[in-house]
C-alpha cells in the first residue's frame, strides 16, 4: 500500500471519529454505521483501516473501559456484513443492515458484560439500552435511507480507481 493510500484510509477514521462528534449530543443518532457501510461498499476490506483509526480515535480520547473491547469487533461485524452484501443497490436494503446494526448494537455489545460480569449482567445491561438502541435503529435506518447512494457516489468519486483496485472490491 502506498503512503497516499495510507494518508486517505486515515483520513476516512477521522472523519468517521469527527462525524460521531457532530453529532455526539442526539442521543445514539450517528453517521458511524452508515459511513462504515459505504467505505465497505466502496473499498471492500480496506474499509477495515478507517474503523481501526476510528476506534484507536475512540480510545485516546475517552479511555479504556469495557465499552472499548466490544468497538473491537462491533464494527468490523459491520464491515462483514456489508461486505457480504456489496452487490446490493437499494438504499432500501442498506436501511435495513444499518438499522438491524443499531437494533442489534447493545446485544453486541452485552458480550463484553457476559464475560466480565455474567449473564445476568449482561442481560440487565442490554435490557436497560433498548430504547437507545430503538433510536440508534431509527436513526441508522433514515440516515442510510436518505444518504447511501450519495455518500457511495461522493467516496467513489474522490478515491478513484487507485483505492479501489479493479474488478470486486
Amino acid at each position: 500500500m502506498r503512503a497516499g493510500e495510507i494518508a486517505v484510509l486515515g483520513l476516512l477514521g477521522a472523519v468517521l471519529f469527527a462525524g460521531k462528534i457532530a453529532l455526539a449530543g442526539l442521543p445514539n443518532i450517528e453517521i458511524v454505521s452508515l459511513l462504515v457501510i459505504v467505505y465497505t461498499v466502496v473499498l471492500g476490506w480496506r474499509a477495515l483501516f478507517p474503523v481501526y483509526v476510528y476506534v484507536l480515535l475512540e480510545y485516546v480520547t475517552w479511555g479504556f473501559g469495557l465499552w472499548s473491547a466490544c468497538y473491537l469487533y462491533v464494527w468490523p461485524a459491520l464491515v462483514l456484513a456489508a461486505r457480504l452484501l456489496w452487490r446490493m443497490e437499494s438504499p432500501l436494503g442498506w436501511a435495513v443492515l444499518s438499522g438491524a446494526f443499531g437494533m442489534s448494537f447493545g446485544a453486541l455489545c452485552a458480550l463484553v458484560y457476559l464475560v466480565s460480569g455474567g449473564w445476568a449482567f449482561a442481560l440487565s445491561w442490554w435490557i436497560q439500552g433498548i430504547p437507545f438502541d430503538l433510536l440508534h435503529c431509527a436513526g441508522n435506518f433514515v440516515l442510510a435511507l436518505t444518504l447511501f447512494r450519495p455518500c457511495k457516489k461522493l467516496l467513489s468519486r474522490l478515491t478513484g480507481v487507485s483505492l479501489r483496485g479493479k474488478g470486486r472490491p
